[in-house]
């Protein structure tokens, strides 16, 4: 599991989101942060988080609201409940609205790391199975992982070696500003399909700073 993964971090303490968008960064994570449900809904809509962190008293929706919501729609991404309620009563009441994790105020940030590590390995999707030689079929089309090569009725086209930038992407895809942020999400969802652990992408590169690069297995 790569230190990369992307972690939404909904709390209304101004304070603690800032601390935590600090010491998960420096650990290698990509953090987003929410002050409230409603800020979190719109973040979901554009991104695909691998893991949320959310607090259960916040004003308006809950965290725990919001976790029995974002499960009613079916949505499976890990969630870490925080809270400064730590009763039992309360823990079972957070796993029973679909938490994978709970974890009671005041917390070592330490804790928190290793606690979303362990969730992060658990969750990890299984390895997809791969055509002979490393290849995948997409319709008419065969993509070589190895090779980077996409071939089909009109020939064969080497893919890989330029950096997209976000922009360039949604300029091609005539998407609206919105869309550099859609370009994240798929781009995960393209990882889970061609990836054996799309948080350890071994074709599909991030290049910090400027986009994405598609390049030869290794």
């Amino acid at each position: 599991m790569g230190d990369s993964s992307h972690i939404l971090v909904v709390d209304d303490d101004a304070r603690l989101r800032t601390l935590l968008s600090r010491f998960l960064g420096e650990r290698g994570f990509r953090v987003t942060v929410a002050a409230d449900a409603a800020a979190a809904r719109g973040l979901l809509r554009v991104t695909e988080p691998d893991l949320m962190v959310l607090d259960v008293t916040m004003q308006g929706e809950s965290g725990l609201a919001l976790t029995h919501a974002l499960r009613r729609e079916g949505r499976t991404t890990p969630i870490l409940l925080l809270t400064a309620r730590g009763a039992p009563d309360d823990r079972i009441e957070g796993f029973e609205a679909g938490a994978d994790d709970y974890l009671p105020k005041p917390f070592d940030p330490r804790e928190l790391e290793l606690r979303l590590r362990a969730l992060l390995r658990r969750t990890a999707p299984p390895a997809r199975p791969l055509g002979a030689g490393g290849k995948l079929r997409l319709g008419p089309l065969e993509f070589d992982l190895e090779r980077s090569e996409l071939s089909g009725p009109d020939g064969v086209i080497y893919l890989t070696g330029e950096v997209l930038s976000r922009e360039a992407l949604t300029g091609q895809l005539e998407m609206d500003e919105t869309g550099e942020r859609a370009i994240d999400v798929q781009v995960t969802r393209l990882r889970r399909k061609i990836e054996a652990d799309p948080r350890e992408p071994r074709f599909l590169h991030t290049v910090r700073g400027r986009g994405y690069v598609l390049k030869p297995g290794v």
